[in-house]
């Protein structure tokens, strides 16, 4: 068989390999993987927890396939090898990353994360969203946008913004629009309060179906709620309570299970009333 060179995508932190057809990996079963079901693993994939230097797909053994490589994995020579310890995670169609928990945060493309501006220039403003370096997110990057009506940040206003390009060697690139350019829930976030949480605790509020914790907080206050990939967690609500009520949660739930949230949401809220 002749061995295929990784193709590099505009975005250096996403590999685009050439590997091969995966029969096995139909939307039923991974949107059961993804759910959290045990499935027999698929031909070729080690799934499950990853140590640094595990081998967990052999591109030798498959046929032509584009897939992506996400943050913890990278290509050598005809295999796929685990850089970081964690979890092997699947995302339709074809991505593939190492999921775990750590307080520093390594931008990948098409994270939504919640970044501090540090600094304006001409054409950027500079923002600091946990990672090696800071991020740039151009001025134009918004709904809209053109030189007559730029928008005007002080420094410390709070964005929430999608990551476009992620690069070791340079700078991350943000934007405040989505893949149609179009504002969604993107950009700047007033009042409320801000705190970090590690990145793992970040992705488990992110969760689909719906994280427990939030759904059980949902169901008796009224609060809003943004949540980065950086580790970053903006909470509004009408009271101050609610606000503490909600981000205390939070904090205190990365290493329960859901059964343990949801008792920990009812002893809080009986000290609420």
């Amino acid at each position: 068989m002749e061995s295929k060179k990784p193709l590099r995508s505009a975005f250096v932190d996403d590999y685009v390999v050439k590997s091969p057809s995966l029969p096995w990996l139909s939307p039923k079963h991974l949107a059961r993987y993804l759910c959290g079901f045990r499935l027999t693993p698929p031909p070729h994939l080690a799934v499950g927890a990853q140590v640094p230097g595990d081998v967990i797909l052999d591109l030798a053994d498959m046929t032509n396939q584009t897939i992506k490589l996400g943050a913890g994995l990278r290509q050598d020579c005809d295999t796929i090898q685990v850089t970081s310890a964690g979890r092997l995670r699947l995302s339709k169609p074809n991505k593939y990353w190492v999921e775990n928990s750590q307080k520093r945060y390594i931008p990948s493309v098409e994270d939504t994360v919640l970044g501090i501006v540090v600094d304006t220039k001409p054409d950027n403003f500079l923002v600091d969203i946990k990672g090696p370096s800071l991020a740039f997110l151009p001025v134009l990057s918004f709904e809209g946008g053109t030189r007559r009506n730029i928008p005007k940040f002080e420094i410390g206003t709070l964005i929430y913004a999608r990551v476009v390009k992620a690069n070791s060697i340079m700078n991350p690139e943000l934007s405040c629009m989505d893949a149609i350019g179009k504002a969604a829930e993107f950009g700047q976030l007033k009042n409320g309060y801000t705190f970090e949480t590690s990145t793992g605790l970040a992705r488990m509020l992110l969760s689909s179906p719906t994280c427990p914790l939030l759904e059980a907080l949902g169901k008796k206050l009224s609060f809003e709620i943004a949540v980065g990939l950086n580790g970053r967690v903006w909470v509004n609500a009408p009271s101050p309570s609610n606000v503490i009520l909600v981000s205390e949660a939070i904090k205190q739930s990365e290493s329960f299970n859901r059964m343990q949230q949801r008792s920990m949401v009812e002893k809080l809220l009986a000290k609420l009333a």
